[in-house]
């Protein structure tokens, strides 16, 4: 099964090149929407707010006045983790929060450049 995550954004050529410069792969571009490739088994769609508005039955979130999804990427370890965050914060996103970091994960969040929750975590196994 694939999941496809579909995010409203305000100007599509920014998102792509945002997300681009994450070191992600954007595949399918057309006018009104383009697909950020995660993996084999999970896109995220970039949709203009227009177009993402036609598949919505409600009003459609400004994602810089609420969270409507916290989106989450696994790294391998927490220099992947600095390293993605730092990659989004270097193309315009905004830090939210210090890294947080525990027996279990450690992690750091950014709202995109619609203002996207992101979190960036990976799990740490558990000694013994």
């Amino acid at each position: 099964m694939q999941l496809f995550v579909n995010l409203p954004v305000k100007d599509l050529s920014r998102s792509k090149t945002f997300f681009g410069e994450l070191g992600l792969t954007i595949f399918g571009a057309s006018d009104d929407m383009a697909s950020v490739v995660i993996n084999d088994d999970t896109q995220v769609m970039l949709l203009a707010e227009a177009t993402f508005a036609g598949y919505a039955t409600k009003e459609v979130a400004d994602a810089t006045k609420s969270t409507e999804a916290i989106l989450v990427l696994g790294a391998e370890n927490a220099a992947q983790v600095d390293e993605l965050a730092e990659k989004a914060l270097a193309a315009g996103a905004t830090p939210l929060g210090p890294p947080r970091q525990d027996a279990y994960r450690y992690q750091r969040a950014f709202a995109d450049l619609d203002g996207h929750h992101w979190e960036v975590l990976c799990l740490v196994q558990p000694a013994g």
